[in-house]
């Protein structure tokens, strides 16, 4: 059993995984981030500034939603996310699409591709009895 302090309130509790935050301060994490959602949808273009005073959350908590792409920056004009590996300017996530795609290709020619085997013909086991020596 691993148990862990919450990062957020500090009582211990069961650690599976992911962040070290318990049951109770996930919950309310999720909550205000419908609560962020909510106020995106219903204020067109707003600002990481406009989110923070309106809904009382943290500017980081805010860009962590961005980086895990559940919240994105609309229009030409992204400012404060950059991609992590070239530093290109991005709506959401880590990676722009063209460091995503080298990845993907990096990863493909990694490993070598194995040539499909054909398939082996088991023997049908439903023949009648036959007869043998003891």
């Amino acid at each position: 059993m691993n148990v862990r302090n919450c990062k957020k309130c500090g009582k211990l509790f069961n650690y599976v995984a992911g962040a070290p935050v318990c049951p109770a301060c996930k919950e309310a994490l999720e909550e205000k981030f419908q609560e962020v959602k909510k106020y995106v949808q219903d204020n067109k273009g707003v600002t990481i500034h406009d989110v923070v005073e309106n809904c009382e959350v943290d500017p980081q908590q805010v860009r962590q939603w961005v980086r895990e792409e559940r919240l994105e920056f609309s229009g030409d004009g992204v400012t404060g996310i950059t991609c992590e590996k070239c530093g290109a300017t991005i709506p959401t996530g880590r990676f722009c699409q063209k460091c995503k795609n080298e990845m993907t290709e990096n990863l493909n020619t990694a490993l070598p591709k194995k040539p499909k085997e054909a398939p082996v013909k088991k023997k049908d086991t439903k023949d009648p009895a036959k007869m043998r020596f003891l």
